[in-house]
């Protein structure tokens, strides 16, 4: 009985967080703007840390991101550059063939402890009901991921350089 409704009240807390549409991240990085900004722009970058990549961050440029089978099923996701100029990225993304389009928003801020990195990932609620849920939940744990894998990565390369 308490993992039902454990399950009920995850279930309404992510409907309400998915009536407002969006998925917010922040993270502060203590490596310079520059280097955050060429990780999450520069397609040989994006797919040292998250998945290969044709990307330019160039307005109207239709990009690419393409993973190894997974046990999501999510080996596809495109797109098209919207806004591209440091230090602002913005552009569309459709996962497989669903035709769905919700935008993604990179925003990055120099700080003195380094770099202010603000992602928001919305329309989501542009998926049918229920399907809408499931990609909130799967979208909110794939960017926590994506983060992580981007944090690795800058440690590294300084680490490396």
């Amino acid at each position: 009985m308490l993992n039902s409704e454990l399950h009920k009240t995850i279930q309404k807390s992510i409907k309400l967080e998915l009536m407002k549409d969006i998925i917010k991240k922040e993270i502060l990085f203590n490596h310079s703007i520059d280097k955050v900004w060429n990780a999450i722009s520069k397609a040989e970058e994006i797919s040292t840390w998250f998945i290969p990549a044709d990307f330019k961050a160039e307005k109207g440029y239709k990009y690419t991101f393409t993973s190894p089978p997974n046990e999501k099923g999510c080996t596809v996701i495109s797109g098209e550059v919207q806004h591209a100029n440091p230090y602002l990225l913005v552009y569309t993304w459709i996962v497989g063939d669903t035709k769905t389009e919700t935008t993604v928003k990179w925003e990055l801020t120099s700080t003195s402890e380094g770099t202010k990195l603000n992602l928001e990932h919305s329309g989501i609620s542009n998926y049918a009901d229920e399907t809408a849920i499931a990609m909130f939940e799967s979208f909110n744990g794939g960017w926590d991921n994506c983060i992580s894998g981007l944090t690795s990565y800058l440690k590294e390369t300084v680490h490396a350089g």
